[in-house]
């Protein structure tokens, strides 16, 4: 099997590792790929934003799959031009992909499709702004309508700075508070047939303690142990299998990974947003958990044939991954500056997220440059593995959380 993967960032950097390790993969492209997916897969460069140039890069290299890592290209409507090349495609059409490409359309489908979540309006303009944060009342929760790399999202107590934030979009959607640990769970959908992955779950907020700006994400982990053991079960029925069949219902079904980000709030389950592309860094502590052939497993999801896949196999080791991000991040990340150290091992892996070569010398290139997974037995032992490798790594003015999973590894060990 050949693979075309589209993207350059650590959420592909995985994809690649686990496409990797398919026994039936034969080619794995990628493109345009960044130093470290180079080491293990062909890199081609490549605009995503050009869908054009995406067909004609899987027609020339004749392959059997192209996969969609980042979301830009699936608003763009990559998959329509796909398709009309006969070309399976792993990422939903450019109509689909409003689910994550407007924050308006996804609240639609979810009130027609029954799946429970907070009660928001749509606001235009500053009065409208303004009721709608007096009717929920702080904290106020602010969601900019279209797409804003993790950063169109506010959950603020200032009033004043809610409005300033909504008036940067032309639309809005203002949301209840929803109260509760938040938790990530994937579906891969061929567009009438849903699996659900394993849940886990990311930590948004800059520095630890979760203080500071959001961010597009600054580590993850999985498993959850403190979930409900209904967790994934009553997410397939009550949110996945309803937004598949509701998208079918209307023409646009749902071919690729659904992500639903979920609040587990003292009133139930409640969808907080979706995305409809491989979460990042919940990816990175995913996939090397995944013992599942991805290729053969997104091939038919592409090919509509999920229905006689069989459940998932995972293994039971823990994942914790760590971000490493740039001086500034991420208001004003530095770029540039030169990166050693990076030494993964049996127990890790370090996946680029914006790095780039000059000189033959590796630099930062990105606000996230390294992503960092640890695997252990355990989250204690996945956490140490993943601090270890990351405490080595020298990049000027870098930062990371040093809080990535700890709560939920202290009470693990007191279980």
């Amino acid at each position: 099997m050949k693979v075309l993967l589209i993207g350059s960032g650590g959420r592909e950097h995985a994809l690649a590792a686990a496409l990797n390790r398919d026994p039936k993969l034969e080619e794995l492209h990628v493109a345009p790929g960044n130093p470290g997916i180079a080491e293990i897969a062909l890199c081609h460069e490549l605009d995503i934003k050009d869908n054009n140039a995406i067909v004609s890069l899987a027609q020339k290299l004749s392959v059997d799959l192209v996969v969609i890592g980042p979301e830009v290209p699936l608003v763009n409507g990559v998959a329509d031009e796909l398709a009309k090349a006969k070309i399976p495609c792993f990422g939903p059409s450019k109509a689909a992909a409003q689910l994550e490409g407007s924050k308006d359309f996804a609240k639609k489908v979810m009130s027609d499709a029954g799946v429970p979540t907070a009660k928001s309006f749509t606001c235009t303009n500053k009065v409208e702004i303004e009721k709608a944060l007096d009717t929920f009342g702080a904290p106020y929760v602010v969601k900019h309508d279209g797409l804003a790399a993790g950063k169109g999202v506010v959950v603020t107590d200032d009033r004043d700075f809610a409005i300033e934030h909504a008036l940067q979009s032309p639309q809005v959607v203002i949301e209840e508070y929803l109260d509760g640990p938040e938790v990530s769970l994937f579906g891969i959908s061929d567009g009438h047939h849903v699996i659900a992955m394993q849940p886990a779950q990311d930590f948004k907020r800059v520095g630890d303690g979760d203080l500071g700006p959001n961010t597009g994400g600054m580590g993850a982990y999985s498993p959850l142990p403190w979930a409900p053991d209904e967790i994934v079960e009553e997410t397939l029925t009550q949110v996945l299998n309803p937004t598949v069949k509701e998208m079918s219902a209307r023409n646009t079904p749902f071919v690729g990974l659904l992500y639903a980000g979920l609040a587990l709030t003292s009133r139930g389950t409640r969808v907080i947003e979706f995305n409809a592309r491989f979460g990042d860094p919940e990816t990175q502590v995913l996939l090397p958990r995944l013992r599942t052939p991805l290729a053969q497993l997104l091939l038919a999801a592409a090919t509509g044939k999920l229905k006689d896949f069989g459940p998932l196999d995972w293994s039971d080791d823990a994942a914790v991954t760590v971000v490493l991000a740039s001086d500034g991040y991420p208001a004003a990340p530095i770029v540039g500056e030169p990166i050693t150290g990076i030494k993964p091992n049996d127990h890790s892996f370090v996946f680029h997220a914006g790095t780039s070569l000059r000189d033959g010398v590796l630099h930062s290139a990105g606000g996230r440059v390294l992503t960092v997974t640890g695997i252990g037995s355990d989250l204690t032992e996945a956490r140490d593995s993943a601090y270890r490798t990351i405490s080595q790594i020298s990049l000027a003015g870098s930062h990371y959380r040093s809080d990535i999973a700890l709560n939920a590894s202290v009470a693990e060990k007191g279980n």
